[in-house]
């Protein structure tokens, strides 16, 4: 094995395997002994955040599936995100364990230093859930995630449709970062472009603190009584407004993101709208796929976009078995 230098509105019916068929190839890395077997880390602050969970569960289970090796750092916050505290931890799983392949998250562009740093230490380095820019990371040899902007748009067309082209929509994000600016300017445009009728307030950042959060969307709504929908970008939003407006008391249609179970709970009990089924597990299944690939002499394409359709109460079966099947 070629070992490195430790440095420190529809149902997503896109498979892995779907998503690796229309990849060509052009990152090269040093080929393995053929009986060897495939060791990756995978680097992710927040790593107790139920999201960041899920997707967790797509790699490791890929990891097992394909007979890879496989470990998982980072600060284990549920709602600090600490970069600071992570890349130390992934500095000591990379001095004590030779790994052929670091996956490591990208939301926040502080990050793409150290990846470049990595590759230039000999790591092939995926990253999953931002598409940077081909080129825009050097050294990075492939991204995995959701068409950022067809997500926002869809978000905003199925809110415009729902609302009958008229109303006032509260707009919020976890945290500003490339993800969620990205997907909340494509909400916006939609909006604009589609529903002249409609209005959206300024974008508020929620933060990770659920109780935060929904202190702060409770005064959004008491602040703002014509508001009659609220669109969240980040994985508790759901959560969030629900739970606002259940002491706001008020009925707004809302829309977040992420299949995790207490998301589709509320969708199911009508508490809730829909949701942006970002494909978390999807992604992270393919980032170990392909490290895996590169690990073994392979070449993969750079891009690998994959769709994030809005669902509805209709939809949410699959999205329970897959929970079920992840162990969540």
């Amino acid at each position: 094995m070629s070992k490195f230098h430790a440095y420190s509105k529809g149902i997503n019916q896109f498979t892995i395997s779907a998503a690796l068929a229309l990849s060509s190839l052009s990152y090269v890395a040093p080929a393995m002994a053929q009986d060897d077997v495939v060791n990756l880390l995978w680097v992710q602050p927040m790593r107790g955040h139920p999201v960041h969970r899920l997707m967790q569960a797509g790699f490791m289970e890929k990891c097992a599936e394909l007979g890879y090796l496989c470990e998982i750092v980072g600060d284990p916050s549920a709602t600090n995100w600490d970069l600071a505290a992570s890349i130390p931890l992934a500095e000591a799983a990379l001095a004590r364990t030779e790994f052929d392949g670091v996956a490591v998250y990208g939301p926040d562009p502080a990050v793409y230093t150290y990846m470049s740093d990595l590759a230039a230490e000999g790591f092939p380095v995926v990253t999953w859930h931002v598409l940077p820019e081909e080129g825009s990371v050097p050294g990075l040899a492939a991204a995995v995630g959701e068409d950022i902007v067809n997500a926002g748009y869809n978000a905003a067309m199925a809110m415009g449709e729902q609302l009958g082209g008229k109303g006032v929509i509260a707009l919020t994000q976890g945290a500003s970062n490339d993800t969620e600016n990205t997907m909340t300017d494509a909400f916006r445009a939609t909006i604009a472009g589609n529903f002249p009728d409609i209005a959206v307030l300024a974008t508020e950042m929620e933060g990770f603190d659920p109780s935060a959060a929904e202190a702060k969307a409770v005064a959004i709504l008491l602040a703002n009584p014509e508001i009659v929908a609220a669109f969240g970008t980040t994985g508790n939003s759901i959560q969030t407004w629900a739970g606002a407006a259940r002491k706001a008391d008020r009925e707004i249609v809302i829309i977040g993101m992420d299949y995790i179970r207490q998301n589709l709970d509320l969708i199911r009990d009508g508490e809730a709208y829909g949701l942006v089924a970002q494909p978390l597990y999807e992604e992270s299944a393919l980032v170990a796929e392909l490290l895996g690939r590169i690990a073994q002499g392979e070449t993969v394409d750079y891009l690998h976009p994959l769709p994030a359709p809005v669902i509805t109460v209709d939809d949410l079966q699959p999205y329970y078995d897959m929970l079920d099947r992840a162990g969540q």
